[in-house]
């Protein structure tokens, strides 16, 4: 019975921190919007914008490369050599790969 009161008179004498802390712990690891959730979220974002950013700047590059290929003839003989081997017929054609050094 003395550990209960000895208890109790500590809960009376500290109820502001104790309450402090307990909604610290609510908000911060156990509430649906929790600090480590929202940090999580964030840098989910960060990594969402750095993906968008990376796909609009090939669709630009994408972009301009087809109207090029649209407008200039010496563009499609250009893709048509270097990625599909295509030659003329007086032509020879040799192709170096590049060895991995490591």
């Amino acid at each position: 019975m003395d550990k209960l009161i000895s208890i109790w008179n500590f809960i009376r004498r500290h109820k502001y921190v104790i309450t402090t802390l307990v909604f610290a712990v609510i908000i911060g690891f156990l509430d649906e919007n929790s600090l480590v959730r929202r940090i999580g979220y964030a840098r989910e974002i960060n990594r969402l914008q750095e993906d968008i950013d990376k796909y609009h700047s090939e669709y630009e590059e994408n972009t301009k490369r087809l109207n090029e290929l649209t407008t200039n003839p010496e563009a499609i003989e250009q893709v048509a050599r270097e990625k599909y081997l295509m030659k003329k017929p007086n032509e020879d054609i040799y192709v170096f790969e590049e060895e991995d050094k490591k």
